[in-house]
C-alpha cells in the first residue's frame, strides 16, 4: 500500500541536519505500518520498540538519559547491533514512557547520527499535556487516512492517478464516469488503511462497514480509558453530534445541538481532547479574505469535521445500497460527505491553512478559504453539478482574489476568474492553481 508520507520520510533521512522524527496521527491511520515499511525499504536494519506495557523499556529510561547507555540497552533488548548509518530505531506508543520522549533531546544534541522515529496513538495528547521534550529538538510529520489518490493506487488504478497527474483534463473528462464511480466508493470506504485493504482484497461493503464500526468502537473506548473522567461524557456528546452538525445547511458548530443551553466554556476541553487525538478537524471562520488569514480568525465560530469520510458515513448510518443507487448518495447527507471529503484531501496538502468565510450578516458563505502564504483562494464545494455561485461572485467582487475555485461533479473548466475543478481532482488543487 503506497503512502505519500514515504516521500517525506525519505526527505527526512537524506537531510544531513535531521532531528529525531515524531509522527502524529489518529489511532489506526497506519503509523506503525509506515514506520516498519520505511525501515524495511530504506535501511539495512530496523530496531522496533513498542513501549506499551513494556516494563523493561520503562526501567531502561527511568535512570539517566545517557545516550550510550540507552543504545546499549536497546541493543541488548533487540539482540541487534545498532550502526547509526544503516539502522532505523522506532519508538512506538512512545507516550507510555515520557522519559523516552525526553531522551530525544540528548540524541539530537549528543548523538545526531542516530536515525530515530517515534509515534503513538495518543501522542498528541501527551505532547499537549506538557510531557517533557524540548521544542526545536525534533521534527514532525502528520499522517492522515489515505487520500483519494492513495485509494486509487491501493485499488490498482494507477492509470487514473497518472491521468490526473498529467493535468490533461480533456482526456480526464473522457473517463470521468469511472472516476466518479470510484469517488463514490471512496465516500463509503474512506481512507482508514484496514478498510481500504479489506475492500481491495474482497470487494465486500459489509466487511468494510464492520471494520469501520470496530474502529469507532475503539475510539469510544479510548475516551473512557485515556480522557479525564470529568470530560468523558462531554467528549461523547461532542463526538456523537458531529454528523447532525454537518447535516445542517449552515455547518457552523452549534453547542445547543450538543445539549440544550450548552455553552462553549464547558465543552472546550472536550473539543481540545478530540483535536489532540487527531479525531476531529476544527475549521475556523475568517471575516475577511486577505493575507494572512490567521490574523482574521474568529475563534468562536468554527465547523467541525471528522478525520475520515468513511467513518462519518458509518456514524450517520449510510448504507451500501445508497451508494450503489447512483445519485441517491448525494441526495441524503450530500453536503456533509462532500465537504468532509474535500477537507480531507486538502488537509493532506503541505502548507495550506484552511478556514471558511462568512460576512457579518451571514448572507455570503464560502465553504473553504485557503492561505498558502502567498495568496488566498476561495473554494466553493458543490456535491453535484449545480454551478450557481452567488456567494462566490459576491466574495470575488469584495476581495478580488487572483483566482477562485469551485469543485463539483461538473467537468474541468478554466474561466477568467474561476476554475471548476472536478471533485475527483481536488487533491491536485495546488497543481491546478500553478497551471493558471
Amino acid at each position: 500500500m503506497y503512502r505519500n508520507a514515504i516521500e517525506g520520510l525519505i526527505s527526512w533521512k537524506n537531510n544531513p541536519n535531521k532531528k529525531p522524527l515524531i509522527i502524529e496521527g489518529a489511532r489506526q491511520v497506519g503509523k506503525t505500518w509506515l514506520m516498519k515499511e520505511f525501515g524495511k525499504t530504506a535501511y539495512e536494519k530496523t530496531i522496533y520498540i513498542n513501549f506499551d506495557s513494556n516494563s523493561r523499556m520503562k526501567d531502561l529510561f527511568s535512570s539517566d538519559l545517557n545516550v550510550e547507555r540507552i543504545v546499549l540497552g536497546l541493543e541488548l533488548y533487540s539482540d541487534c547491533k545498532i550502526t547509526p548509518e544503516n539502522t532505523l530505531i522506532i519508538f512506538d506508543e512512545v507516550q507510555e514512557v515520557p522519559r523516552a520522549l525526553s531522551s530525544l533531546k540528548y540524541f539530537y544534541e549528543n548523538a545526531p547520527e542516530y536515525n530515530i522515529i517515534c509515534a503513538g496513538s495518543l501522542l498528541g495528547i501527551a505532547l499537549h499535556e506538557g510531557t517533557s521534550f524540548p521544542v526545536g529538538k525534533v521534527d514532525f510529520l502528520n499522517l492522515y487516512p489515505l487520500t483519494f489518490k492513495e485509494y486509487l493506487l491501493a485499488m490498482g488504478n494507477e492509470k487514473y492517478v497518472d491521468l490526473l497527474e498529467s493535468g490533461d483534463y480533456s482526456l480526464v473528462t473522457a473517463f470521468k464516469q469511472d472516476l466518479i464511480d470510484l469517488l463514490k466508493q471512496y465516500y463509503f470506504i474512506g481512507g482508514m488503511p484496514e478498510a481500504v485493504k479489506a475492500f481491495s482484497d474482497n470487494k465486500d461493503f459489509r466487511e468494510v462497514r464492520d471494520i469501520q464500526k470496530r474502529i469507532l468502537n475503539a475510539y469510544e473506548q479510548d475516551f473512557s480509558k485515556h480522557a479525564p473522567a470529568e470530560i468523558v461524557p462531554k467528549i461523547r456528546m461532542i463526538w456523537n453530534s458531529i454528523p447532525s452538525q454537518l447535516a445542517k445547511e449552515n455547518k457552523k458548530f452549534i453547542y445547543g445541538m450538543v445539549r440544550e443551553g450548552a455553552r462553549a466554556k464547558e465543552f472546550e476541553n472536550a473539543i481540545m481532547w478530540l483535536s489532540d487525538c487527531g479525531l476531529v478537524h476544527k475549521v475556523s471562520r475568517v471575516t475577511t479574505g486577505r493575507l494572512p488569514l490567521k490574523a482574521y480568525e474568529d475563534m468562536k465560530a468554527f465547523k467541525m469535521y471528522m478525520l475520515d469520510v468513511g467513518l462519518l458515513g458509518c456514524m450517520a448510518g449510510l448504507n451500501a445500497k445508497t451508494l450503489l443507487d447512483g445519485k441517491n448518495l448525494f441526495v441524503e447527507f450530500k453536503g456533509a460527505l462532500t465537504e468532509q471529503y474535500v477537507l480531507q484531501q486538502m488537509i493532506s496538502e503541505k502548507d495550506l491553512n484552511i478556514y471558511y468565510y462568512t460576512n457579518t450578516g451571514g448572507q455570503c458563505e464560502i465553504d473553504f478559504v485557503v492561505d498558502n502564504g502567498e495568496s488566498v483562494v476561495p473554494i466553493e464545494v458543490k456535491a453535484e453539478v449545480n454551478l450557481k455561485a452567488k456567494s462566490l461572485k459576491s466574495y470575488v467582487e469584495k476581495f478580488t482574489p487572483e483566482i477562485a475555485v469551485r469543485t463539483s461533479m461538473a467537468d474541468y473548466k478554466n474561466e477568467d476568474w474561476l476554475i471548476n475543478l472536478p471533485l475527483y481532482a481536488i487533491g491536485y488543487l495546488n497543481k491546478a492553481l500553478l497551471s493558471v
